[in-house]
């Protein structure tokens, strides 16, 4: 499964119509826009999670008081999120190429502290950050990249929007401040950099050529000490997942490179000829620990488990994790070598659906210890590695409960302390395959969508994650239903809904608690009535409506985390 660049606007429409102010600001959040891309929402929040509130967004792009005739809707999906080491809380989301990418930031020093009272309590009054990638002269003067939206010279187009990520660095030995690194996928295709040294309040000039082989797709970013960061990414050429390292913070990355898939599993995770399979790839991540291991690079992919497999167009039944223990040496090529942690037998969910859906993730502890979680569409799977990804344990399921047999797609993992992880996905309320609109969306009779599948946000916390057994409490983390029908895990290439994109995210933050960025359209646009004349209800399934970024985070620390032991072994 490859999932391209878009080429336009993704899930966007042209308009003319101006559209309706709205006064209301959610969760006091600040530089919010006038009019947004939806009503403000703050839910009543769960027994674990705070109240979910959605973050805002221009409704359109440019507005329509803007110098061009033609203006874009806006949405906010695939959504990532950050916490550095003083607390700061990053979340950055996609509009499609050419809309680039929009930064929202939670710094209680700079924008106050959570909200105290009635139906808003415990929320956060993020910062709008605007466009990193479209800042313009707005990055030095007139007070940073959010003042550029609703600017009449803003056309709002953007050199990336097709996919971001983000990362943060220490804090700078200066300025005590850490670094912000940001790239989004270009419509070239190619990769866009840029970086903040002010939380979020300004970028660098987009560099649109970070990438040293023109035609890429997928980059994920991971960042060490001040000024480290390393991005990977697919060449489309061979598929074989490229890693650069950036030694200025992300604005070039030009100071080192490898290959994360070695020359033995490239036939059965490349695209060397029209008809490979290839490989899905997750997010590039560092080992932060203070342990030997330490600057160790790992990248999860998912792939067929053999060149046999490939060559036929087999299903990504393998997940395979590179390992990289040069990458810390600073010098200009690196290495990586490749290891199995599990493959799905034949005639398996895994092997059926494959092991993606989408996409893999991993995480490293603040021990070394290495996580990896997928899904089979039906299952969240876990497994543990305790030497550095050369061995793997036996995978566990995390999802639990009701949602056992149902479909639970879009894993992430995040971890620290010492076998402290957090595992989140999106889990429906029906059987069946994601994708498959003739069992989750079928015709009710009430003539609503509420006879199809709904979708909520899940998260497990274990405490014990390195164990061959390890245990998991499970949570509610949204507070409404988020998403009805299908969820489409096939890229670009799939058929089935994509309002959500691909993935969201989870973040740890110094209490060891999830902070849980993600997509959500179960609310109808107000330009429903330009978009789906007469259809303007949130149960309507032929509503207009649009994927925007919410966001919420674990009210209380796990008692029973451990933050002492012993570092993870060599292999």
């Amino acid at each position: 499964m490859r999932k391209l660049p878009i080429a336009v606007l993704f899930g966007s429409t042209l308009l003319f119509a101006v559209a309706p102010v709205l006064a209301q600001i959610p969760a006091n959040e600040k530089n919010c826009p006038a009019t947004t891309a939806i009503p403000p929402f703050v839910g009543p929040g769960t027994s674990a999670f705070s109240r979910n509130q959605n973050l805002c967004l221009p409704q359109l792009a440019p507005v329509p008081t803007g110098l061009s005739p033609l203006a874009f809707i806006v949405q906010g999906v695939e959504p990532g999120d950050r916490v550095d080491s003083q607390g700061s809380i990053y979340v950055v989301s996609i509009r499609g190429v050419p809309g680039g990418v929009d930064l929202w930031r939670w710094d209680q020093a700079l924008d106050g502290p959570p909200n105290s009272a009635g139906s808003i309590q415990g929320t956060l009054p993020f910062k709008y950050e605007g466009q990193p990638d479209n800042c313009g002269i707005f990055s030095f003067t007139a007070g940073g990249c959010a003042n550029n939206v609703g600017s009449p010279e803003n056309l709002g187009l953007a050199p990336g929007g097709g996919d971001a990520d983000i990362a943060v660095n220490s804090p700078d030995p200066v300025t005590s401040v850490p670094n912000l690194p940001l790239t989004s996928l270009t419509l070239a295709p190619g990769v866009t950099a840029t970086h903040s040294t002010n939380r979020g309040d300004s970028f660098s000039p987009p560099n649109v050529v970070a990438t040293l082989i023109p035609g890429d797709d997928r980059m994920w970013n991971d960042a060490i000490d001040p000024s480290t960061v390393y991005m990977s990414y697919h060449d489309v050429a061979t598929f074989n997942i490229e890693v650069q390292r950036s030694n200025d913070g992300g604005v070039t990355y030009l100071n080192g490179a490898g290959e994360a898939i070695d020359a033995a599993t490239l036939p059965a995770a490349g695209s060397l000829v029209p008809t490979n399979t290839a490989n899905t790839l997750g997010q590039i991540r560092i080992d932060h620990s203070q342990c030997p291991s330490r600057g160790n690079l790992y990248q999860i992919f998912v792939a067929p488990d053999s060149a046999t497999e490939n060559n036929a167009g087999g299903p990504q039944r393998t997940v395979y994790v590179g390992v990289s223990t040069d990458a810390k040496a600073g010098l200009l090529s690196f290495t990586f070598s490749d290891h199995k942690v599990f493959t799905n037998p034949a005639g398996s969910l895994g092997a059926k659906n494959g092991a993606g859906n989408i996409f893999p993730a991993l995480a490293t502890d603040d021990f070394g210890y290495l996580y990896a979680v997928w899904s089979d569409n039906s299952n969240i799977w876990f497994s543990s590695s305790s030497n550095q990804g050369a061995a793997w344990t036996a995978p566990v399921r995390v999802n639990s409960g009701a949602t056992v047999g149902n479909a639970n797609v879009f894993p992430w993992v995040a971890a620290d302390a010492n076998g402290h992880a957090v595992v989140v996905w999106l889990g429906d309320n029906m059987p069946g395959n994601s994708n498959d609109s003739s069992k989750l969306e079928q015709t009710c009779s009430n003539g609503t969508n509420s006879c199809w599948a709904k979708w909520s946000v899940y998260a497990a916390e274990t405490v014990n994650g390195h164990s061959a057994a390890p245990a998991f409490a499970q949570y509610t983390a949204s507070d409404h239903i988020i998403h009805y029908g299908t969820v489409s895990t096939g890229g670009l290439g799939g058929n089935a809904n994509r309002n959500l994109a691909d993935f969201f995210q989870v973040a740890l933050d110094r209490q060891h608690r999830a902070n849980i960025s993600f997509a959500d359209d179960h609310v109808h646009s107000p330009l429903c009535t330009s978009q789906s004349p007469g259809h303007c209800a949130d149960n309507d399934p032929q509503s207009f409506r649009e994927g925007v970024p919410y966001f919420t985070y674990q009210l209380r620390t796990n008692p029973h985390i451990v933050t002492s032991g012993v570092c993870a072994v060599a292999p």
